[in-house]
């Protein structure tokens, strides 16, 4: 058996019940856009500290058909800011925007259609 903080676990509980879930034919974590029945992924939009006063924003989770050196580049000359893609191993092509422009690129992606209102997650302070 198992031990977590001095407790011991019962027979259906931890490992056990983690091993009968995986036989389920759905994905609980699956969203359904309404009007095309396509799966749409959320958008993340996170701000990272630097040194003193300095912060980056960054965008992760734009679907694959976009280019996003495109779109950096409009952000870029739109919110007088400096802007990159990486490619990041976990989370794969995330842009990077200095200062804080959570909101710009909220108001923006939904400006352009590329996600809904529902669809950004925006994190951070």
């Amino acid at each position: 058996m198992f031990k977590t903080n001095g407790a011991r676990l019962g027979k259906e509980s931890g490992f056990e019940m983690s091993i009968q879930n995986l036989n389920k034919p759905k994905d609980a974590f699956e969203q359904l856009d309404d009007e095309e029945g396509t799966k749409q992924g959320l958008i993340h939009i996170r701000i990272q500290q630097r040194t003193g006063r300095k912060t980056i924003t960054t965008v992760q989770g734009i679907a694959l058909e976009y280019d996003l050196k495109k779109i950096v580049r409009y952000l870029k000359k739109e919110y007088n800011c400096n802007g990159t893609v990486v490619e990041h191993p976990e989370y794969g092509e995330v842009i990077q925007l200095t200062g804080d422009q959570r909101q710009n690129i909220k108001e923006f992606l939904v400006k352009v259609g590329i996600a809904k209102d529902e669809n950004c997650k925006v994190h951070g302070f």
